[in-house]
């Protein structure tokens, strides 16, 4: 068994407990081996649980990147993440993660203390009142009110985050619910409900798919199991389907098959663009179809899209939500594909060309540019390209300096790409860390800019303390590029508030006692890299890049 998968309690226990190991004890039924979070004094009885429970709690650094090391380890496993942080400020620095993985459609939970009970509604110290604060970027807020309660909120609490469209939810603990005793047994562990297609769906989509002559097939990261992603892979090969990526969703098609055609990001190529508008079909799995990935709702028509419409996803208040899709299907993107590969092969003489030119339009968008700055990003994506193993997951945060990435770095295996739809910067780093921490035997790199690392380096001091050797590669163009390239746009000539002053960010790691680079010229990385591996411990490569290259193609 998993670590992580639900444990089935052997028989109800009635012993006198404390609302802290009540909870404790409901955390590692539902399967939580791991949690992320800063310690402060309302919440002192689940640490003092935590002890004897087989739970590892990370201490970080600032809860902000507590609450994304949660996030991205919901991602990682599909179960949720748990992060516990202290009440008032505490929580408020965990937001972010909240809306990251309300954005990311992340299964997440945030355990927060909260003031006793007989304090609330005199503003006591640090009191805030989660429900109102946190509605709108949670799929529940629950607040404890006694311990007897504790069972059934924690249930209901996974049952929430992991259902239909996954998410966040907050469970706000009262100091004193935590310390008191109750008798109250364990319950049982929550479990996911799971949706699939009809037959007569299915039969539908192939009927569909029949009567097409430019087909696209849209896939998002959500609800993908590795045997549905390698049924996927063999669907499309049969049937000469081009596959399209939404945002941030790459890794779900080896990247390297001929059906893979282009990914729809910030900053991605005009001409997949146009061939989306130009599609007579567009079959979409697991993505929410939102405001990246459909170009700021400009590829499709709104509320009627020209294109044939199938939208699959696994809450059913998503299709339509925007786009009025020709068929709708609720179901988990592995069950429909599961369904979907026991289809009979479809004639794809008519689309045959159109995947072709589809594939090298790719090709060409992936080219090397001759006329790229001194310092080629491209190069460096490339070596990565080269050498990381299939397996190796790489994390980002927000900024410019991801849409090299986007653009020159082939994903090849189903959780390898491990970044923010919400757009978070400093995601990058704690990512990273919850990755290794998660599978310590792959390889892990976190591409970083300057501007976005420095939003969490704090967390590298988790990284040394937990002896993680993730590699953290840092775009340093002394500026916060994507800000600047919109001033450029809008303001031309007048830069405001985007010059960044950096430290030596090689001489920061060596000041942990690790290793650190700096690269001056890509021909440099390489070696830089093969010494970052070789180091065996957490390591900056600080790439000292053109500041005047904002993008592959746009540059002051």
């Amino acid at each position: 068994m998993n670590k992580h998968d639900p444990v089935q309690p052997a028989g109800p226990v009635t012993a006198l407990r404390s609302g802290g190991q009540l909870l404790v004890s409901a955390l590692r039924i539902n399967g939580i081996d791991r949690m992320f979070g800063v310690p402060g004094e309302s919440a002192l009885p689940i640490f003092d649980s935590l002890l004897d429970a087989g739970i590892h709690f990370v201490t970080c650094r600032h809860e902000a990147t507590a609450s994304h090391m949660a996030e991205a380890d919901g991602k990682i496993s599909g179960r949720p993440g748990v992060c516990v942080v202290s009440r008032g400020p505490g929580a408020m620095h965990a937001a972010i993660g909240l809306h990251t993985a309300w954005q990311d459609s992340t299964p997440m939970i945030l355990i927060i203390g909260q003031v006793p009970r007989s304090h609330r509604g005199r503003e006591a110290f640090q009191e805030i009142n989660y429900v109102r604060t946190f509605d709108d970027m949670t799929k529940w807020v629950g607040e404890v009110q006694s311990p007897d309660q504790i069972p059934e909120f924690v249930n209901r609490a996974f049952h929430i985050a992991m259902q239909g469209r996954p998410g966040p939810v907050v469970l706000s603990f009262p100091e004193d619910v935590l310390s008191a005793i109750s008798d109250a047994a364990d319950a049982l562990p929550a479990q996911i409900v799971e949706t699939a297609p009809s037959d007569q769906q299915i039969a539908r989509v192939g009927e569909l798919l029949s009567r097409a002559e430019k087909p696209l097939v849209i896939v998002g990261n959500l609800g993908w199991m590795p045997e549905a992603a390698e049924q996927f892979k063999a669907f499309v090969a049969r049937n000469e389907l081009p596959v399209v990526a939404g945002f941030r969703s790459q890794d779900v098609l080896d990247n390297r098959s001929p059906n893979y055609v282009g990914d729809l990001s910030l900053g991605c190529s005009k001409a997949l663009m146009e061939r989306v508008k130009a599609a007579d079909l567009l079959l979409v799995i697991g993505d929410r179809l939102g405001d990246v990935t459909t170009n700021h709702f400009s590829l499709l028509d709104v509320p009627t899209p020209k294109q044939v419409l199938i939208h699959v996803f696994p809450a059913a208040e998503e299709p339509g939500r925007t786009y009025n899709p020709t068929l709708a299907i609720q179901s988990r993107s592995s069950n429909f594909v599961a369904a979907l590969a026991k289809l009979r092969p479809l004639d794809a003489k008519p689309w045959a060309t159109w995947r072709e030119e589809s594939r090298q339009a790719l090709v060409n968008y992936q080219s090397p540019r001759p006329d790229t700055a001194s310092f080629d990003l491209s190069k460096v994506i490339a070596h990565l390209n080269r050498v990381l193993p299939d397996d190796a997951i790489v994390t980002n945060g927000a900024g410019n300096y991801t849409i090299w990435l986007h653009r020159y770095y082939g994903y090849r295996q189903l959780g390898t790409q491990i970044a923010p739809k919400s757009g978070s910067m400093g995601y990058g780093l704690p990512a990273a860390i919850a990755a290794k921490l998660r599978h310590p035997d792959r390889t892990v790199v976190c591409l970083a800019g300057d501007g976005c690392f420095m939003m969490a380096s704090q967390e590298f001091a988790t990284a040394v303390q937990h002896k993680l050797p993730i590699i953290v590669i840092i775009v340093n163009n002394g500026m916060y590029g994507s800000i600047r390239m919109h001033q450029e746009s809008h303001f031309p000539n007048r830069p405001s508030g985007t010059d960044l002053l950096n430290p030596d960010f090689a001489a920061l790691a060596k000041s942990y006692g690790v290793h650190g680079e700096i690269v001056d010229h890509h021909d440099q990385f390489p070696d830089a890299f093969a010494l970052a591996v070789k180091a065996d411990r957490p390591t900056v490569i600080e790439l000292r890049v053109n500041r005047n290259q904002l993008t592959p193609d746009r540059s002051l």
